[in-house]
């Protein structure tokens, strides 16, 4: 299923809340599932460098897909990630680097998000983005 696709499953379960904190219990939920990375996995390479709370992303790419696996320390970090993996991760590089993350505003929580977490969110993306180029350049 293409990025956008996943936006837009995401976007009809967001609807469904009609307050924002609704929808940070949704995303609160999502982190329950979240994953943790190996210690030797967290470091300054995989460390999401602008995020409000420690946060680190490990990006791989196989057969032309970025494959992603992270792990955040605070709750809306935790099911962020949670969300964001499962927008990214396991898709097509192509897909990835031709995707417009402002799309993710369709979410309706994104405008909900405090500065800092907005910080965060982009501080992720560029992570996402970066790793999506690698792999592109590694053909």
């Amino acid at each position: 299923m293409s990025v956008a696709k996943k936006v837009e499953e995401y976007k009809e379960d967001l609807d469904l809340f009609e307050t924002p904190n609704e929808k940070f219990e949704y995303i609160f939920d999502l982190g329950k599932k979240h994953t943790t990375l190996p210690e030797e996995e967290k470091n300054d390479a995989t460390f999401i460098e602008g995020c409000a709370s420690p946060a680190w992303l490990v990006g791989e790419c196989k057969d032309g897909k970025l494959i992603l696996r992270g792990e955040g320390t605070s709750e809306m970090a935790k099911g962020m990630l949670t969300l964001l993996l499962d927008i990214f991760s396991n898709q097509d590089v192509d897909d990835i680097l031709s995707f417009d993350p402002k799309e993710l505003g369709n979410l309706g929580i994104i405008e909900h998000l405090s500065p800092v977490r907005q910080q965060s969110l982009e501080a992720f993306l560029k992570k996402v983005y970066e790793y999506a180029k690698r792999c592109k350049e590694q053909g």
